[in-house]
């Protein structure tokens, strides 16, 4: 067969490739975790990304909603357990500073204690050094 007698490939409208690509994409991955790319619906469609982006948004903006779809049972899950994470963090970063507080009040409070004792034990010595009380023997 010679070049010119093979029949040319007419290429689909990009618009009409792109929204095929999208809807192959979206029944490929499905539920699945995986994100769908701009990298792939590209490449499924045989078109640029400049093009893509300069002159077919409607399509774009179908990819973003694509993207952003129902979310799965894993990330769902995933999504709670850190946002109840995130409100244990706080709660816990609460009661840090709540128990450094209260180490502290304690810590002053021995310190006030221990200032007292010595005070305490200085008066006492002083008392026995002036009534200078000796041991007295008891008889049975």
């Amino acid at each position: 067969m010679t070049p010119q007698s093979q029949a040319p490939t007419v290429k689909r409208p990009t618009g009409e490739r792109l929204t095929t690509a999208l809807q192959t994409l979206a029944h490929r991955h499905g539920d699945s975790t995986q994100k769908i790319t701009v990298t792939e619906l590209c490449r499924l469609a045989d078109v640029s990304r400049n093009s893509l982006y300069r002159y077919h948004r409607t399509n774009l903006n179908a990819l973003h909603k694509l993207q952003h779809r129902r979310v799965t049972l894993a990330e769902s899950t995933l999504r709670k357990s850190d946002e109840q994470r995130r409100v244990e963090n706080v709660a816990l970063r609460v009661r840090i500073s709540k128990l450094a507080a209260l180490v502290d009040h304690y810590y002053t409070a021995y310190q006030e204690t221990i200032t007292l004792l010595h005070r305490r034990e200085g008066e006492l010595a002083a008392l026995h050094r002036r009534l200078k009380v000796q041991p007295a023997l008891v008889k049975s």
